[in-house]
């Protein structure tokens, strides 16, 4: 149980796996409260065996140098540990060298020598994360064997971090030096085009006057012309002429000479700082960056004739080589960066020292820790015939299709053998269900937002677990009205200072409170207890079991120059904005919620949140529109034992998969794809080997997902998980087409996410709906802070419902549960958001006539 618990810290799911153990080698069971106690002491248990296995790497030395990370720095003017935890706001050259010169402190620390491989990913990050979130007076009051292990694990998560942010950095920047290049290149264009027309009309009025010999007399025509054509005129169309004549620049990459310069200063540090490791061994990329590293270091001081060229592509030949065929030295420069850039995310060139971009096989359990795991792992996920199972779904299901498509019904082929699949009518409300909306319409208590946050934490508690960074510092007397006012001012999108002036609470307290009290992992335990409440109210059972979920984004447009914020003209205009991507329960209780880049696939980030449940909610199956399906969610889902049922757009355009080597009676549907048991069978293991990094967290499913969809020449592991992906999504269209429950069932479940969205945008109604924040910490924090109050009024309906309706009940006959299945607690026109406001005034005024200044500073 240490070795699980290293892996995860969830007391919840170490009780189940407990369970299992026992049941699996058949022990008898203790009893549960002593099974809850040998879990419960698991925590200290951990700590020492963590900082056993860390042992070897704390010398004297190494000890000094940590405990030196929380000392100020004169001249930073705060400690080093704060310092490697600033992120950037921006990717502008400066912040680029800063988070270099980040990264060359921890190499002066040694960092990417001190190996830890006997310590868990999930460990290390969840001891990063407790470093981060704690001031350096508090880790300096840790024992040395509790201090040690969490800054190790934060230098150690920081290299890895700041690694994954230059390079993104460097991306980014190259992607802005080449839009400003092609805006520059395309104004040129336009501007050259202006004045061509104006030339040519200027020369042909000139050259009329000169064949007009009728009109206009030889030794009249320089007269005539001046006397139309000014000689200034004449003289710039003339420069034109001769500018047109001259090479034009047809490429945007010429563009980008004017900040060569600080491209490759930029390209040299980042080759002094970052090692890059070439996956893809079919040219000269190599002695190129070892070139461009020496030419940044001084080592050499020109470009030789030899240098590496076969790397070059076509594109960029004309643009590096002179008319000599020598290669010039600023042009080589960024056809390197050029270069390194795409082979970064084609996944050719890696950085094993980076999460992001690090060789595919780092991101998986090692063969010896695999085989060390998998019979515990196999017991987990019960896939071991997996593969049998959907084969003979797919064979069951056929008849079954063919059975439909000859009747015609809702389900058809066309005249030309397309298929066709009739939208779902809307469900008419039966009387009983009006009535009963219309009660809670009616009996729902007016209350004020503020009054909701307050009488449910008093019901649930769930203020306990927004704790501070310093448990140690005593609370202020209005700490709890501080705590509320600084969650209901990130989840409404207010500022503090607004709500400092709304509520009358010290300003700088409520921005003390708010940066020490709200927290990722603190917010995520307040939504944990809110969940679990719901989880347990009997009307919401009537909505679900907690089984089925389902995620969704929601976009949001943003202020300023934010990093990850992108532009959709469909959803931001001319503006640019950010996806808060939300998990959402059978029973309306949001689980998860996190900020994400709007260009990014929902697909990328659908595993994350149902992997990282914590509460209490026994999720099986989970749902999403097209945008959050690929072929390769479809297999991990399945792998990992849940059921992934998405809303699929254009069902007849969908790849179905026919099965080799078996002769099945194929409906008249388009089965463009194909499937080789054998050779899915023959890779089986990898695949589970897939699955259980990400059972045991050792890898994200997004950071996975990401990684396998990088790459433009298919990985092993890609092709294997798209092939078997596209066997469990037909199988699954097949379900779909047949069950028409299934349907409605899907189709309610987003509903209820859409139900919840309109109540998110309720709830954000500061600051113009428009996101400021830059760094992506305080985003998160910002989506976690909407996410709680989204539940604290879903949790504040539900209990008030069940009320009305139990007072109703006592009056008449109960009502039935398909009727109680259709009422939601996403309501909030009974609820106040905005205060209230006083339009008296204070007596001050009425006996003076004028309020008093404020003193001065």
């Amino acid at each position: 149980m240490v070795e699980r618990a290293l892996e995860h810290d969830n007391e919840r799911l170490l009780l189940t796996l407990a369970l299992g153990h026992l049941r699996q080698h058949g022990i008898l069971r203790p009893g549960i409260v002593e099974l809850e106690r040998l879990v419960g002491a698991l925590a200290e248990r951990t700590q020492a065996e963590t900082y056993r296995r860390l042992l070897f790497l704390l010398t004297p030395d190494v000890a000094t140098q940590l405990d030196a990370l929380l000392v100020v720095d004169p001249a930073l003017g705060l400690c080093r540990h704060t310092w490697l935890h600033q992120p950037p706001t921006s990717s502008s050259a400066t912040s680029i060298q800063q988070t270099l010169s980040k990264l060359a402190y921890l190499d002066q620390l040694g960092v990417p020598g001190w190996q830890a491989d006997d310590l868990h990913p999930n460990r290390q990050k969840r001891l990063a994360h407790t470093a981060r979130n704690k001031t350096n007076q508090v880790l300096q009051r840790f024992t040395p064997a509790k201090r040690h292990p969490l800054l190790v694990a934060a230098c150690r998560e920081a290299y890895r971090d700041l690694t994954d942010v230059v390079l993104k950095m460097v991306d980014e920047h190259w992607e802005h030096a080449v839009s400003r290049a092609r805006r520059a290149l395309q104004d040129d264009q336009l501007a050259h085009a202006r004045a061509k027309d104006q030339a040519l009309r200027t020369l042909g009025q000139a050259v009329g006057l000169v064949m007009d010999e009728e009109h206009v007399p030889d030794e009249a025509v320089r007269e005539q012309i001046y006397a139309q054509v000014p000689r200034e005129q004449l003289q710039a169309a003339l420069t034109a002429v001769a500018d047109f004549a001259r090479p034009a620049r047809h490429s945007y990459l010429d563009y980008l000479l004017p900040v060569a310069g600080r491209l490759n200063t930029l390209l040299g540090s980042l080759l002094q700082q970052v090692a890059f490791e070439q996956a893809f061994a079919g040219d000269d990329f190599a002695e190129a960056l070892t070139l461009v590293k020496d030419l940044h270091t001084g080592q050499r001081r020109k470009l030789p004739e030899a240098a590496a060229t076969a790397f070059i592509p076509a594109s960029w030949r004309p643009f590096v080589f002179d008319s000599a065929g020598r290669a010039q030295r600023p042009r080589y420069g960024l056809c390197v960066l050029a270069t390194l850039r795409e082979r970064l995310r084609a996944g050719d060139v890696v950085v094993n020292a980076s999460r992001k971009y690090a060789s595919l096989d780092t991101y998986l359990l090692s063969p010896a820790e695999w085989a060390r795991q998998r019979p515990d792992l196999l017991m987990q996920l019960g896939s071991a015939q997996r593969l049998d199972e959907r084969l003979q779904e797919v064979e069951a299901q056929l008849p079954l299709l063919e059975h439909l498509l000859a009747q015609g019904q809702d389900i058809r082929l066309d005249e030309d053998g397309e298929l066709v699949v009739t939208p779902l009518r809307a469900e008419e409300l039966s009387p009983e269900v009006e009535q009963l909306r219309a009660l809670l319409t009616a009996s729902l208590p007016r209350a004020e937002l503020t009054e909701v946050l307050v009488e449910v934490d008093q019901w649930t508690g769930f203020s306990a677990e927004l704790t501070g960074l310093d448990q140690t510092t005593p609370r202020a007397p209005e700490h709890q009205a501080l705590l509320y006012a600084a969650l209901l001012a990130n989840a409404c999108h207010l500022s503090l200072r607004e709500m400092a002036q709304s509520t009358r609470l010290d300003y700088q307290s409520l921005c003390w409170v708010a940066a020490n009290y709200l927290r990722e992992d603190t917010l995520k335990r307040a939504t944990t207890r809110l969940v679990n409440h719901q989880h347990h109210q009997w009307l919401a059972q009537h909505w679900g079991g907690g089984t089925l979920s389902s995620s969704d984004g929601q976009r949001f447009p943003v202020s300023g120059k934010i990093r990850n914020a992108r532009a959709i003209p469909r959803y931001f205009g001319y503006g640019q904005g950010l996806t808060f991507y939300t998990h959402t329960a059978d029973q309306y209780a949001q689980f998860g919620s996190r900020a994400i880049s709007s260009t990014t696939r929902d697909a990328t980030y659908v595993l994350d949140e149902v992997l990282g449940n914590e509460t209490e909610l026994p999720l099986l199956e989970h749902t999403t529109d097209t945008h959050g399906y690929t072929d390769i969610v479809f297999a991990l889902f399945d792998l990992l034992g849940l059921q992934f049922s998405p809303r699929l757009r254009d069902l007849a355009n969908q790849r179905l998969c026919r099965i080799k080597g078996r002769e099945l009676s194929y409906p008249s549907l388009k089965f463009t794809a194909h499937l080789n048991p054998d050779y899915v069978r023959q890779h089986w293991d990898d695949l589970l080997r897939v699955a259980g990094s990400l059972k045991t967290g050792w890898v994200s499913a997004s950071l996975l997902i990401s990684k396998l969809q990088a790459y433009p020449r298919q990985h092993h592991l890609t092709h294997l998980l798209q092939e078997y992906g596209r066997l469990v999504k037909t199988a699954f269209i097949l379900r779909y087409l047949h069950s028409q429950a299934l349907r409605r069932r899907i189709h309610a479940q987003l509903n209820k996410g859409e139900q919840l969205h309109a109540l998110r945008s309720w709830l954000w109604f500061g600051g113009d709906g428009v996101l400021r924040h830059k760094q992506e910490e305080a985003q998160q924090e910002v989506v976690r802070c909407l996410n709680v109050v989204t539940n604290v009024v879903v949790v504040w309906n539900t209990v008030y419902a069940q009320l009305a309706l139990q007072r109703q009940q006592a009056a008449g006959p109960p009502a039935l549960p398909e009727h109680l299945a259709q009422l939601s607690p996403a309501r909030f026109a009974h609820l106040n958001r905005l205060g209230r406001y006083s339009f008296q005034l204070p007596a001050d005024v009425l006996v003076n006539g004028l309020r008093p200044l404020r003193p001065l500073p």
